[in-house]
């Protein structure tokens, strides 16, 4: 692969994030972008894009957090965009665009860890949402704050209103020692090299680096899926030609994110969907 198809193909995943057909599933409506505080509660306001389903009732919702590459806009069409064909009100935030930034993939530092509860502050004022059924899902980055948000600590206890449930697509597990307050469903690929899939085997078995244990049952049942030929961003369409990124290799993977497709939606389905509470 020469260097021009290499940088056009990396341009398309930083900026492009367009949709396959396979994630062609639509909502009836468009997506709006919305400022979740008002600039005197915080600086700076988050904002983000919304989609809500045709229904008379208030609705299950689900916040998404994106990358480290930042891309918001093609989240919201890759995931957004499905995940409200199913029933949910969806809030894709932008964690960068407000505090100036570009991507963090490299060395930047960047604090966002209430992100994710800012954004769930706000659907629960949204008539259009039931504030007690309210999901997290991440990606890479955005799956390590996801995790952060439900894991038993500070973040998790300032928050007067909680997540039901938490999905992490390929996150970096190795930081997580703590229980998990609610169900969590982590995907990731078997031949990830950024994200390693032994990590996040000995996260939701409750072991660490030295081989110490959690106290089994204290906290909520993780769920692992690993899928076996896959790649970092096995989900993101346009990374049809791998690329290398930062050492790291980022491919798609159509059978891969199928199955998490599905695996998703029946995750949702029973921690804030239709079968939450059932028997």
């Amino acid at each position: 692969m020469t260097k021009a198809p290499k940088a056009a193909a990396l341009l398309a995943w930083l900026l492009a994030g367009l949709a396959s057909p396979a994630f062609a599933a639509a909502a009836e409506s468009a997506p709006a972008v919305v400022e979740l505080e008002s600039p005197l509660w915080a600086a700076p306001p988050l904002q983000g894009l919304l989609r809500q389903p045709a229904s008379a009732q208030p609705a299950p919702a689900v916040v998404l957090l994106h990358a480290c590459n930042g891309n918001w806009r093609g989240l919201d069409e890759r995931w957004g965009k499905r995940i409200a064909s199913w029933g949910y009100v969806t809030l894709t935030v932008d964690s960068f665009g407000p505090r100036g930034i570009r991507t963090a993939c490299g060395s930047v530092a960047v604090d966002m860890g209430t992100d994710a509860y800012r954004a769930l502050a706000w659907l629960a004022r949204q008539p259009s949402v039931d504030p007690a059924r309210v999901a997290v899902v991440g990606f890479s980055l955005g799956a390590s704050l996801a995790l952060t948000a439900v894991e038993r600590g500070a973040i998790e206890r300032a928050s007067a209103r909680k997540f039901r449930a938490a999905a992490a697509f390929y996150p970096p597990c190795l930081a997580f020692k703590d229980n998990m307050t609610v169900p969590v469903l982590v995907l990731v690929g078997e031949r990830d090299d950024w994200t390693l899939a032994n990590e996040c085997r000995n996260m939701v078995e409750g072991r660490d680096d030295y081989g110490i244990s959690r106290h089994r049952g204290d906290g909520v049942p993780m769920r692992l899926i690993v899928y076996p030929d896959a790649w970092h961003a096995f989900d993101a369409p346009q990374l049809q030609t791998p690329v290398n990124y930062l050492g790291h290799r980022l491919q798609f993977n159509q059978a891969a994110a199928d199955q998490a497709s599905e695996a998703l939606r029946e995750f949702l389905s029973e921690t804030i969907g239709e079968r939450a509470g059932a028997p």
